[in-house]
Parts: C-alpha cells; sequence; structure tokens
C-alpha cells in the first residue's frame, strides 16, 4: 500500500516564506531554508517551494533558495511559481530540485507540459491547479496566484494535465486555503477520481481529522501543510503518529 506524503509548502516571497487567507493577505513568517531543514528534520515527506509573486513579474526567485536548501534537505523538493518554459524548468532541476510544479504557464502553453514531460520524464512535472468554487459541483481554474479567472473548468483541466503528460497533480483550494477548516472534499474526491496519477491535497489542513475525513472519501497521494507548521500549531511528527492510530499508512523516521 502507498504510504500517505506530507508535504510541506512554503510559498515565497522576496526570500521570505509567507502565509495568508486564501492567498491573499500575506504576512512574512521565517526564512525559506531554514524552515525546509526544520520540517525535514521533523519527519516531513517533501517539500514544495512556490514562488508567489512570480507569474505576476514574469521571473522566478528561487533557484538560489533551492540551491542552499539542498545542502540541508535530503528529501524530494519540488519548485513553483514562474516556470515559464523549457530553460526554467532546467535551470530548477539544476538548482536541486526533483520535481516542478506548472500552472499559468501550462495554461497558456499546453505544449510545454508535452515537451518537459517528453524531455525530463512526466515523474518531474507537476500539474498546479488553483481552484475556486463556482457553483454546485463546479470549480473554476485560476492562474497568477490565484488571481486570474482561465474560465477553465478544474475537474476537467485535471483530466487534461493528465493527458498532456504530468505525473502528479497538486491541487489547491483557494476557497480553503489558510482557513485550517478543513480541505474541500468535493473537490479532491471528483479529480482524484477522474485522473490515474497521484493528487497533492492543498489548502485547509488545521487538525488530524480533516486528513482523516479526506482519506476516507479519497486515498490521495498526499497532503500540503503550510500554516500548521509555521505558527507551530502541530509537527509533523505529531500528526503521522495521530495516522497510524488511525490505521492511515505513513512513513515515519
Amino acid at each position: 500500500m502507498n504510504k500517505l506524503r506530507l508535504i510541506a509548502r512554503l510559498d515565497v516571497k522576496n526570500e521570505h516564506v509567507i502565509k495568508g487567507i486564501h492567498l491573499e493577505g500575506l504576512r512574512k513568517v521565517g526564512d525559506p531554508v531554514e524552515l525546509a531543514k526544520k520540517y525535514y528534520e521533523d519527519g516531513v515527506d517533501e517539500i514544495v517551494f512556490m514562488d508567489a509573486v512570480a507569474s505576476l513579474y514574469g521571473r522566478n526567485n528561487l533557484f538560489d533558495i533551492i540551491s542552499r536548501a539542498c545542502e540541508k534537505v535530503f528529501i524530494p523538493i519540488t519548485i513553483g511559481g514562474g516556470i515559464r518554459d523549457l530553460n526554467d524548468i532546467e535551470l530548477a532541476l539544476k538548482s536541486g530540485a526533483d520535481k516542478v510544479a506548472i500552472n499559468t504557464a501550462a495554461i497558456r502553453n499546453n505544449n510545454l507540459i508535452k515537451e518537459a514531460s517528453r524531455i525530463w520524464g512526466s515523474q518531474c512535472i507537476v500539474g498546479s491547479i488553483e481552484a475556486k468554487f463556482k457553483a454546485k459541483g463546479k470549480w473554476e481554474a485560476f492562474v497568477d496566484n490565484g488571481r486570474e479567472e482561465t474560465g477553465l473548468d478544474a475537474v476537467d483541466w485535471a483530466s487534461k494535465l493528465v493527458d498532456l503528460g504530468v505525473g502528479e497533480l497538486m491541487v489547491t483550494s483557494i476557497d480553503m486555503e489558510g482557513t485550517k477548516k478543513g480541505f474541500d472534499i468535493e473537490l479532491l474526491h471528483k479529480i482524484n477520481n477522474s485522473v490515474d496519477v497521484p493528487v497533492i491535497a492543498a489548502g485547509g489542513y488545521g487538525r488530524v481529522n480533516h486528513i482523516i475525513d479526506l482519506y476516507e472519501t479519497s486515498k490521495i497521494s498526499g497532503v500540503a501543510l503550510a500554516s500548521i507548521l509555521h505558527y507551530s500549531i502541530d509537527t509533523c511528527a505529531s500528526i503521522k503518529h495521530e495516522l497510524n492510530i488511525n490505521d492511515i499508512n505513513v512513513r515515519v523516521l
């Protein structure tokens, strides 16, 4: 049985980890390399670094941060935000990232996913989806860190990304992000049931029961944690202990 992965998500702006609610109202919470090291030592399975303003300014500033993090962190690292073309993907991987997460550029240029998965393999390419509730059973995919509508149905877009060649999906609920009120279970269930690649749930974690409730509905591959770790409300080790007690298979130290 595959183990559920706990993934620390670090949204970065100007070399500071930031956090907000609904991807807005961002505040600084710490140094990205030091936080990555802390979470790694606490037993997190993977780390995702997202440049929160890269698409807005047309660049990614995380390559140096990734290089420094790789000196202290020895688990898979994903980098996202402002990945615009094949050159950016190559720079990210050369910096030490194991995977790249692509949202805006994938929507604007479907061929980028095809070419990237052909060159580096689908295991390196993560389709990042920012979804917002629109009507019953309907969510829209957003870009530019939740700022811009696309008109695309998020569930349909998830299937399209897999067809294009992504090896994994990270689905962020804009409505639940930063609220600590739980995951958007219906959204994640629909997407997880429509694709045959691993799905990471992001946005809404506040307590262990939120993972248990989600896992009972959808056997997702991983959950992304942010606020709960950044503000020391809980630790990865404690979460894994509780999940083990509830018969959810996770990697233990």
